[in-house]
């Protein structure tokens, strides 16, 4: 019987992942990837989008979250439906909603040792802010792994899964797609990449509503339930090649 997606994440016993060992360069999306969803650190970003857009926009909390998630879906963040559709500055808003505690974050001494580990250079690529990539890595024990941020700033605004700014981003650091590897946690963030010629990694959140059998992951190389097992195997991957 041929396996559907909610069969495909590999195990930390898996013998071979195929197609890593000219990976140069390791990307990881930054919220719900480098940490579980389970954490509830976006929850609070997501409260204090409705405060802001409920103030901003001068609605009831309500309307402000149907807003929210409205330009979420179309627009592929919040900010960029407001920026285009009401003309509000940038800065304020990720401020105001990056504001949280981050305290409820807890360092993985296994991620920290599976990077460690894994050869080649580590990026940030996120749809956050710099500021709060900084302060995630920081609480993660991470930052010390990575050579860049690739934010929305850096971006234009203009967030994933937009091609041009997959683009930019190997444009800003020499990414050469065929030798890169992509995390994230959302599986259509990672049709791009693939599209360009990167190797994607979907991360699958534990707790998310999972795809119908007919959903089309073909796009995504590699799937995993938890990030640390899968780098380890991605590492004796590798030694293996040597």
């Amino acid at each position: 019987m041929p396996q559907t997606p909610l069969d495909r994440a590999e195990t930390p016993d898996s013998p071979h992942l195929p197609g890593l060992e000219r990976i140069q360069d390791w990307i990881f999306d930054l919220d719900n990837t480098l940490y579980p969803a389970t954490s509830n650190l976006f929850a609070q970003v997501d409260k204090r989008m409705k405060a802001f857009i409920s103030e901003f926009l001068g609605v009831d909390p309500h309307r402000a979250f149907e807003i929210q998630k409205q330009y979420y879906h179309e627009y592929g963040t919040t900010l960029r439906g407001l920026m285009l559709n009401h003309g509000m500055e940038p800065d304020a808003f990720l401020s105001y909603v990056h504001d949280i505690d981050h305290s409820v974050l807890e360092p993985r001494a296994e991620l920290d040792a599976a990077l460690t580990a894994l050869p080649g250079r580590k990026l940030i690529f996120t749809n956050g802010s710099e500021k709060h990539a900084e302060d995630v890595l920081a609480a993660l024990k991470l930052a010390h792994h990575f050579d860049g941020i690739f934010d929305i700033a850096a971006a234009n605004y203009i967030p994933k899964p937009q091609p041009e700014t997959y683009q930019a981003m190997m444009d800003r650091f020499g990414v050469t797609a065929a030798e890169s590897a992509f995390f994230e946690d959302s599986a259509a963030n990672l049709k791009p990449a693939a599209e360009v010629g990167m190797t994607t990694i979907w991360v699958r959140p534990k707790d998310a509503p999972w795809f119908k059998q007919s959903h089309d992951l073909s796009h995504c190389h590699h799937i995993t339930d938890d990030l640390v097992p899968w780098l380890d195997a991605a590492v004796r991957t590798l030694k293996g090649a040597a």
